[in-house]
């Protein structure tokens, strides 16, 4: 027979293992919808994952926007100035998508360089732009300039 105090210590394992496994199975579902943004340039030099879904956000390219003869399917090309990505999407896109504004896209790259996007977001006025996509197209476009310009 077990004492009062063996009682409560048991009762007491028992309640920190069950929330060790709540804890653990929280984090795990927050680690596999993470999402993390990359830039056209980061992709072209091969700094994203293969295989994991990410998003893309940079400036849809002028004259890029092709539409398939299936009405849903959509080619076209991000850019952060410095460098592009084709990108295919299957699906609506949000009325605000056009050339030479912002976009980002979510899904993930293959080996032959194609970003297959399941989601596209366009910016809802002149003004916004996620943090991070603003600050990738001046670093890319301070970049370029720095190249472009002769000493």
């Amino acid at each position: 027979m077990l004492k009062a105090r063996h009682k409560r210590f048991i009762l007491i394992g028992i309640g920190l293992a069950l929330i060790g496994l709540a804890a653990m199975l929280i984090l795990n579902a927050f680690q596999s919808n993470m999402v993390f943004f990359y830039t056209p340039s980061q992709v072209a030099k091969g700094e994203v994952p293969h295989n994991t879904g990410f998003r893309i956000g940079g400036l849809v390219e002028m004259g890029s926007i092709k539409r398939g003869d299936d009405g849903l399917t959509v080619h076209f090309v991000i850019t952060d100035t410095a460098h592009t990505v084709p990108v295919e999407y299957k699906g609506v896109l949000p009325d605000l998508f056009k050339e030479g504004k912002g976009v980002v896209a979510q899904g993930s790259v293959g080996a032959d360089g194609l970003f297959v996007a399941s989601e596209v977001l366009a910016k809802h006025d002149e003004n916004y732009m996620p943090p991070e996509a603003a600050a990738a197209l001046k670093s890319a476009q301070e970049q370029s300039k720095t190249l472009v310009m002769p000493k």
